[in-house]
């Protein structure tokens, strides 16, 4: 071997040993960044799936509420619960006279403790003249504090939590009647605007109606469309502009399809605005370009010979569709599709459009009610001011990334099922 052709031999050899190292830099880049980020999400909102709770003895005088014997549910409501609380408070404090310092120590508490308490004795009227104990959310600000979220070193005036209350909050923890508690309500609740008491049930339970309503639409019509293009479509001009339109659909801004279903769905057809049934065929029409372009590519990769082994014994062409090529296409179809749900699953421009950033206080128990769904409840959380929605966002987008691992490792699962070797 001559010297140029030595040379040329480790110039290429090194040429090989730098791309692979580029390439490995490349994917441990990738690594880094995606630990980051999810050490960055899970540091921030691991702490929202703990409240901080102050237990109290609370007394359900008749006075203040409704005379014994009351079973009026929305006269029960209307108690004068927050004199009872503050009644509570001052016992563990009676020290506390001022009216200044009477609304700080109220202020422990969140102000959806009443509302909580009120439902509570309408479940079970017979609590009235009776004294419960009960562990009830504190105010966000509060919340905060005990995490240690804030300064806690800064000068009174620059802090929401006041010398007097640190000094409650100091009594009340030394005494067992203050702690943190697992957040259940984070997990069974819907919106609100108060950060410790807000929950992501209500934005999960839209967001199945809203995908529920996008596979129903979307993956009939888009395997049915693949096949007819695949299999049957004559391959002329026309069919050469649809597959073109197609991938193009494919490519166009997400918040194009939000302004189609609002001039379209809501606009023409009149349908409920901030409905997951609206949203859900705003994101079918977004999914199927993906849907058909991905079925298309599953029934493509079925080798010719299982078409013409069918047909030579016989089989008419809808026949070698249904019973050989889709079947061995399917695994390829699923992964396409669920890829295409978990896409449409973290989309909030669309939704946006249709309104669904409406604040929903209320479960929907139907896709026809008003809803919102996790990605724009996040949206909605992050955008305000408030110190104890940081947490409770980056607790949200947990809860999403779970569910976008679950659809993935569905996936997984469903390709390994239907996967056929030949």
């Amino acid at each position: 071997m001559t010297d140029a052709a030595t040379k040329r031999l480790r110039a290429r050899y090194a040429s090989e040993s730098r791309f692979k190292m580029i390439g490995l830099a490349a994917i441990l880049f990738s690594v880094a960044a995606l630990c980051l980020l999810l050490f960055t999400i899970v540091s921030a909102g691991f702490t929202a799936f703990q409240q901080t709770h102050v237990r109290l003895d609370l007394q359900l005088s008749a006075e203040q509420i409704a005379p014994v014997g009351t079973t009026d549910v929305r006269k029960i409501m209307q108690g004068n619960y927050g004199a009872i609380i503050l009644e509570a408070l001052q016992k563990k404090f009676p020290e506390v006279q001022s009216r200044g310092d009477r609304r700080r120590l109220q202020a422990l508490v969140s102000s959806g403790a009443e509302s909580q308490v009120g439902r509570m004795v309408a479940a079970d009227p017979t609590l009235i003249g009776q004294t419960i104990t009960i562990w009830l959310p504190t105010a966000s600000d509060i919340d905060v504090f005990v995490k240690k979220q804030v300064d806690t070193t800064a000068p009174e005036e620059q802090r929401r939590v006041k010398d007097n209350q640190v000094r409650w909050i100091d009594t009340l923890k030394a005494s067992g009647d203050l702690e943190l508690r697992f957040n259940t309500r984070f997990f069974t609740g819907a919106d609100s605007r108060e950060p410790e008491l807000v929950g992501v049930w209500g934005g999960v339970v839209g967001s199945f109606y809203t995908l529920l309503i996008t596979l129903i639409v979307a993956f009939p019509l888009g395997i049915m469309a693949a096949i007819y293009l695949e299999e049957f479509a004559p391959k002329n001009r026309w069919t050469e502009v649809i597959e073109v339109n197609i991938n193009n659909l494919a490519a166009v801004p997400s918040i194009v399809y939000g302004l189609l279903g609002l001039a379209v769905f809501i606009g023409f057809f009149g349908m409920p605005r901030s409905a997951p049934l609206v949203g859900g065929l705003v994101l079918a029409l977004m999914s199927l370009p993906v849907i058909i372009i991905a079925s298309r590519a599953a029934l493509r990769a079925v080798p010719p010979s299982i078409r013409q082994a069918a047909m030579g014994l016989g089989a008419s062409p809808l026949q070698v569709v249904l019973h050989h090529v889709l079947p061995l296409a399917m695994p390829g179809i699923l992964t396409g599709t669920i890829i295409a749900m978990a896409h449409a699953l973290g989309e909030t421009a669309p939704l946006l459009m249709i309104g669904m950033v409406a604040f929903i206080v209320d479960i929907p128990a139907t896709p026809i009610d008003a809803a919102t769904v996790l990605p724009v409840q996040i949206f909605m959380w992050a955008d305000s001011s408030e110190r104890g929605f940081v947490e409770k966002t980056s607790a949200a987008i947990i809860v999403l990334l779970v569910f976008l691992l679950l659809m993935n490792l569905a996936a997984i699962l469903l390709r390994k099922k239907f996967e056929r070797r030949w």
